[in-house]
């Protein structure tokens, strides 16, 4: 996680550096002044836009006892302050991480994750969640995912400024030429964007294991049933909250979008034969194609690493 966060702020402070260079607009300060600025108020009003995305709501001690102190418990565990503990009203069922400093941290459980999944498989779905928080993920892939959208910015204005032949010397051809290796480059850095989330949930779903009881069965079944559900919701409710769901996807404990495609991979497993049909199944290359364009591992990946951790906990 560590290699790869660097090679995303690397490349991009070395290609913007590059650039700026060969443009003559080489201040760094100011740009350094803009990004940071850009990216604190992103994280500062982000637990905001997801309130009015989901429709979250705090869920009080008074309502679900049960679940606030699973939370309080498995908080502890993780070494780290309990989270406020929200609703998202929404029926697929998923969970996430989120907050800020104005906001603290929060982890929200959706309403069809309380109906879907059962108190075990609950509990290890937020030992999930909390590991993001423990590790701090929250903070780095807010900032890390707003990289390549400032790099395809930039691309763009480059190839509209060069369309608008504001240059007299010929150089709205050159800006053109810039502003597509912009593009190209913003594409590459996403990719390893995409390649940091997939390994934040993996690192989660170790912290899982390691603070809930059984945690690697309870989560091997919650996933199952999360990404079942989620196909079998009806496709227009689901249309109609795709938008929303996009904005924020990379928060969830699974990918939406890939509930029907991970389906198929799990389509006759129950509780007890899961383990033994996920490690019969070979992946092929379409698995993997679309798993480097995905924010989640492939559940099949997934699950085997569940699987060799329910084996050996301290792997």
């Amino acid at each position: 996680m560590l290699a790869t966060l660097a090679i995303i702020i690397g490349l991009s402070t070395l290609v913007l550096t590059a650039v700026l260079l060969l443009l003559g607009v080489f201040d760094i300060v100011t740009l350094g002044i803009i990004v940071v600025a850009i990216n604190l108020v992103q994280w500062l009003i982000a637990p905001y836009l997801v309130g009015v995305f989901y429709k979250v709501r705090k869920i009080g001690e008074n309502e679900n006892p049960q679940l606030h102190e699973v939370v309080s418990n498995l908080s502890q565990k993780c070494g780290i302050s309990k989270p406020q503990l929200m609703l998202a009203q929404i029926p697929i069922p998923n969970a996430f991480a989120y907050g800020s400093p104005l906001t603290g941290s929060r982890v929200a459980v959706t309403s069809g994750l309380l109906t879907t999944l059962n108190t075990g498989e609950v509990e290890a779905v937020l030992g999930h969640e909390l590991g993001h928080l423990r590790h701090k993920d929250v903070q780095v892939m807010m900032a890390i995912s707003f990289l390549p959208a400032l790099f395809m910015y930039i691309g763009y204005s480059l190839m509209f400024s060069s369309m608008g032949g504001g240059n007299k010397k010929g150089g709205g051809g050159y800006n053109a030429i810039i502003g597509i290796a912009f593009m190209g480059f913003s594409w590459v850095l996403n990719l390893f964007t995409l390649y940091l989330s997939r390994l934040r949930e993996y690192y989660a779903d170790r912290n899982s294991v390691s603070v809930v009881d059984s945690g690697a069965t309870k989560l091997s079944t919650g996933l199952a049933k999360i990404v079942n559900a989620t196909a079998r919701t009806n496709k227009p409710q689901r249309r109609g909250q795709q938008q929303n769901i996009d904005a924020f996807k990379a928060l969830f404990i699974t990918d939406p979008d890939r509930a029907s495609t991970d389906q198929a991979a799990i389509r006759n497993m129950d509780a007890s034969g899961m383990v033994q049909e996920i490690l019969s199944r070979k992946l092929t290359f379409a698995d993997k194609l679309t798993e480097a364009l995905s924010t989640h591992p492939n559940i099949v990946k997934r699950l085997r690493v569940l699987q060799e951790l329910s084996q050996n906990p301290n792997a």
